[in-house]
């Protein structure tokens, strides 16, 4: 009934927008030319502080994390069994085209806003819009599933010196009152339960049983008040965890390798089968199921593109965002594929762990030592994660106020000592705090995947239209046979949306329908190009 009155609710909504943009077709395709965009750089009151390997640390920071840290559970044990390295290879396929796409942009147009400014620049404004409208969702629910791994993770580590919460202080609602119906039928499970937390009670509110993931929320405010700060302190702070983050990795890699057990690795591709879980059924196992887990763990990817998102504040943008972008995907998704292999190898993917697969893989071979490594990392990992997803955030607010698509207050004011968008992230943080303590981790990364997909289509799409409408223009950076690259990114990415649940489409479909109903109203009259 529910999932019903979503559907028709984002159908009344575009059809009466679908009125407004046959009305107002000629001012809703203006673009933005690229010679405005590059004025708007020289007039930016952002601080260049960002060389290559800083943009380099920030893609990586961004996209080692909870894709390792957490996802590799879900995606191996829901979706792909121990074929999740092959989900990873398609994944990063599709990742690849999009990043050879959003280099060639980053290149000359290097202003902040990612795949915002590309569109603006390219289709036009309520295509922009639409992007714009689709990044915001991809990087405050990103930001929401990666505090939720971190509290996780968090737990895990605090268990290691026997220090334990309330079940209801460290889970939502939806988490904790499953784990405790598992437990009612699986001693094994109450056995873990009671040995993690202090008490298992929920307390009630209004009759109804509640819980709050604490952790989360916390974390979430002590990165939006760094980044209030300053890029330059928060780039430091992602530098130090990535490289911590990055040694852990490597250790993953190396220890769990001599504990492979290969019969776990049989069958490599499990028979196809059905799963149901708290948005719907999804397809698992067999070729759909490594389809849908690449769409699924898509999510570790998410990344590369906040790169781009940082032009404003790069010394030397046209040179070193792309090789910042392009570095920090092939870096990581080599990691990735390694690591999925070994964490397969070590456990059979029906017995991992989902939110913190990696510890409990190690925890269950006997090497605790390891387990107290690596929730220290993924700690440390995930809050470089928290920190570049944040910013990308607040910077594409920022973007999207000085064309006058938002309100320049509260999304366009820099700070007068600090010279960052304090307010957008103020507004971010709160956002993305309350969704954090409240939802399950497997929505939120469900609700990003199927954005980001979007944003990589639209990109892919936009670098090769203009191609054919500036040919001439230059382009430090240039994609390699686009008419090839370009389609299949294209395709690739489109098709990892196809394999994601209906329920994905949904909820993609009211956010969007919510979208165009504010250009109409607001954005679309407060436009600087109208004006």
């Amino acid at each position: 009934m529910l999932e019903n009155l979503v559907i028709l609710s984002a159908l009344g909504i575009l059809l009466v927008c679908s009125f407004f943009f046959f009305k107002h077709k000629r001012e809703i395709f203006r673009y933005k030319p690229v010679d405005a965009f590059v004025e708007d750089m020289k007039a930016s009151g952002l601080k260049r502080v960002l060389g290559k390997w800083g943009l380099t640390s920030i893609g990586v920071g961004a996209i080692i994390g909870a894709g390792i840290f957490v996802m590799t559970g879900v995606g191996a044990k829901e979706h792909a069994g121990p074929a999740l390295a092959l989900s990873f290879v398609i994944a990063g396929m599709g990742c690849t085209f999009a990043a050879l796409c959003y280099a060639e942009f980053a290149s000359f147009l290097p202003v902040e806003g990612s795949a915002y400014a590309y569109s603006y620049a390219t289709m036009g404004e309520f295509f922009a819009w639409i992007i714009g409208w689709d990044l915001i969702l991809e990087y405050a629910m990103a930001s929401a599933a990666v505090s939720v791994g971190w509290s996780g993770y968090l737990a895990k580590f605090l268990y290691l010196f026997n220090i334990k919460f309330p079940l209801w202080l460290m889970n939502d609602s939806f988490t904790a009152t499953k784990s405790l119906a598992d437990a009612a039928t699986n001693p094994a499970v109450k056995a873990d339960l009671l040995s993690h937390y202090s008490s298992l009670d929920l307390p009630t509110l209004l009759g109804n049983q509640i819980a709050f993931n604490l952790p989360a929320f916390i974390i979430v405010w002590v990165v939006t008040l760094i980044l209030v700060k300053g890029i330059k302190e928060a780039a430091s702070t992602n530098t130090v965890m990535v490289t911590i983050k990055v040694i852990v990795v490597l250790f993953i890699i190396i220890s769990g390798a001599t504990y492979i057990n290969v019969e776990n690795w049989t069958p490599f591709i499990p028979e196809r089968t059905t799963l149901v879980g708290p948005l719907g059924s999804h397809p698992a196992y067999g070729f759909l199921g490594i389809i849908s887990g690449a769409a699924y763990i898509f999510f570790a990817y998410i990344g590369f593109d906040t790169v781009s998102t940082q032009a404003g504040e790069s010394k030397n943008p046209k040179k070193d965002v792309p090789f910042g972008i392009i570095t920090s995907l092939i870096v990581c998704t080599v990691l990735y594929i390694l690591v999925s292999l070994v964490l397969t190898g070590m456990v059979n993917y029906k017995d991992l762990n989902l939110q913190a697969p990696i510890a409990a893989a190690f925890a269950q071979v006997g090497l605790n030592f390891a387990v107290f490594i690596i929730s220290a990392a993924a700690v440390a990992g995930l809050t470089s994660v928290l920190i570049v997803m944040l910013l990308g955030q607040s910077r594409v607010f920022y973007a999207m106020a000085k064309d006058g698509l938002l309100p320049k207050n509260p999304f366009g004011l820099l700070h007068e000592k600090f010279k960052t968008p304090y307010k957008a992230s103020l507004l971010t943080g709160t956002l993305v705090s309350i969704v954090a303590a409240l939802t399950p981790i497997n929505v939120i990364a469900e609700l990003v995947n199927i954005g980001t997909l979007l944003a990589f289509v639209m990109v892919c799409s936009a670098v090769w239209l203009m191609r054919y409408k500036e040919p001439d223009r230059e382009r430090p950076f240039r994609a390699p046979v686009i008419w090839l690259i370009a389609p299949l990114g294209i395709l690739f990415n489109f098709g990892m949306m196809l394999s994601l649940g209906h329920h994905n489409w949904e909820r993609l479909l009211l956010w969007l329908a919510i979208g165009i109903m504010i250009y109409f109203i607001y954005s679309r009259k407060h436009s600087l190009l109208k004006k």
